[in-house]
C-alpha cells in the first residue's frame, strides 16, 4: 500500500535502453512509491465498496467508504515523510516517535471517519465515544499494517543496495587482483629481454639488438594498449605468442623452434589477454635454453563441445616438481596463471602440467567457450 516517502527519497531517471527490456521495479523509487500507494488504496476502497454493497447498495453507504479512502491516502503520504525523517534521526528516538506519530494518526483518522459517517447519515453531525471507538480498531489496523509495509519495503531496498555495494566491491577487487597479476609479467619478460638486448650490445651485433628493440616495442605497445583485465580472443593471443617468439628467435635462432596448431572454430573464443605468454616463456627456459640442439614448443587450440583445450608443450627435458617449486620465475608465471583462471572463471576451468618420463613438459589448459566480451573489449 506504500514504500518510501517520496520526500526522502532521490529519484533517478531509468537510462534510456530497450523499451522491452525488464527493468526492477524498486529501480525508480518515487514512482515505485506512488504506484503502491495508488494500488494500495484503490484495493482498499474496492475492498470496502464490495462490503457495504453486499449489505443493500446506498449513497450512505458507499460514499463515507470513499472518504475513508482518500483520508486514508493523504494521512499516509503525511506518515511517509514523518516516516522517512524518523529514519534519519537515532534508533530509540526514532522508534518512540514513530510510535507515538502512528497513535496519533490512529485518533485523527477515526475521529475524521466518525465525523464523515455521522455527516452524511445522522441528522446531527459530531463525533460521539461510540463512533470513535467502533472506527479506533479499523484505523488502527489500516495504518499498522501500512506502517509495516513500509518499513519492510525500506528494509529489503537497503538490504539490496548493500548487497550491490558488496558485489561493487567485490568486482574492483577482482579487477585490481587481475590487474596486478597482469602487471607481474611485465617486469618478469622485459628483463630477459632486455638482458638479451645487453648481451648482442656487448658482442656488437647492433642489427639484431636493433631488430629486437623493435619487436620489444611493438610487443609493449600491445601490452599497453589493451587493459590489463581485457579478453582478448584466440586468434590475437596467438598473434601475440608469435611476436613474442619473434623476439626470443633472435636469441636462439634454429635452437627455437615453434609450432602452432589452431582450431578455426576456437579462434574466436575469448580467453584473458597474455594468459600463455608465461607458458611460452618457462618452456623456452626449461626446454630450449639446456640444450644445445634446442626445442621445439608447440601450442594446441582446440574446441571440445562448448570446451576451449588449450595445450603447451615441449620436447626438451622435463620439469620436475623439485625443480618447478625452487624457480622464482616458473612459480611466478605457473601461479599467476592459475590465479588469473580463478578469478575470471572460478571453478569452471581446468589447469593440468605433467612432464613425461621420455621428457618434454606440458600444459593443458580447459576453460568455457565463450564469444561474449566477459571484461573489456581488447584494443
Amino acid at each position: 500500500m506504500a514504500m518510501h516517502s517520496p520526500v526522502a527519497s532521490s529519484t533517478a531517471s531509468p537510462p534510456a535502453s530497450d523499451p522491452l527490456s525488464v527493468r526492477p521495479f524498486f529501480e525508480n523509487k518515487a514512482r515505485a512509491f506512488w504506484t503502491l500507494q495508488a494500488a494500495g488504496w484503490s484495493g482498499y476502497l474496492v475492498l470496502r465498496s464490495v462490503v457495504g454493497i453486499s449489505n443493500g447498495f446506498s449513497l450512505e453507504k458507499i460514499i463515507p467508504v470513499i472518504i475513508e479512502a482518500i483520508l486514508g491516502y493523504c494521512i499516509t503520504l503525511l506518515l511517509s515523510t514523518l516516516y522517512g525523517y524518523y529514519r534519519r534521526i537515532p534508533r530509540i528516538m526514532g522508534v518512540f516517535l514513530t510510535l507515538a506519530t502512528l497513535a496519533a494518526a490512529t485518533f485523527l483518522y477515526a475521529a475524521l471517519n466518525a465525523f464523515s459517517f455521522s455527516f452524511i447519515t445522522t441528522t446531527q453531525p459530531g463525533v460521539t465515544v461510540t463512533l470513535l471507538i467502533g472506527n479506533l480498531f479499523i484505523t488502527f489496523v489500516v495504518l499498522a499494517g501500512w506502517s509495516a509495509l513500509y518499513f519492510a519495503i525500506n528494509y529489503y531496498l537497503i538490504v539490496e543496495s548493500q548487497i550491490d555495494e558488496m558485489r561493487a566491491l567485490e568486482l574492483q577487487a577482482s579487477s585490481a587482483q587481475l590487474a596486478m597479476l597482469r602487471y607481474q609479467l611485465n617486469p618478469h619478460f622485459l628483463f630477459n629481454t632486455l638482458n638479451s638486448i645487453s648481451t648482442l650490445v656487448l658482442l656488437k651485433q647492433t642489427e639484431r639488438a636493433n631488430a629486437m628493440l623493435s619487436r620489444l616495442s611493438a610487443f609493449l605497445r600491445y601490452t599497453l594498449a589493451n587493459e590489463p583485465t581485457a579478453h582478448v580472443t584466440v586468434a590475437q593471443e596467438v598473434e601475440t605468442l608469435k611476436l613474442y617468439l619473434e623476439i626470443e628467435k633472435m636469441r636462439f635462432e634454429d635452437r627455437l623452434r615453434p609450432s602452432f596448431e589452431i582450431d578455426p572454430r576456437a579462434e574466436r573464443a575469448r580467453l584473458p589477454s597474455l594468459l600463455l605468454q608465461p607458458l611460452v616463456e618457462n618452456a623456452i627456459k626449461y626446454a630450449v635454453t639446456p640444450q644445445e640442439e634446442g626445442a621445439e614448443i608447440r601450442v594446441d587450440v582446440r574446441l571440445v563441445g562448448q570446451r576451449v583445450r588449450i595445450a603447451v608443450s615441449d620436447t626438451g627435458p622435463g620439469l620436475h616438481e623439485t625443480r618447478h617449486s625452487s624457480s622464482v620465475s616458473t612459480g611466478v608465471g605457473l601461479s599467476n596463471i592459475r590465479e588469473r583462471l580463478a578469478q575470471a572463471y572460478g571453478p569452471d576451468h581446468r589447469f593440468e602440467s605433467r612432464s613425461a618420463p621420455a621428457g618434454g613438459y606440458s600444459v593443458e589448459i580447459e576453460i568455457p567457450f565463450q564469444l561474449e566480451n566477459v571484461n573489456r573489449e581488447a584494443a
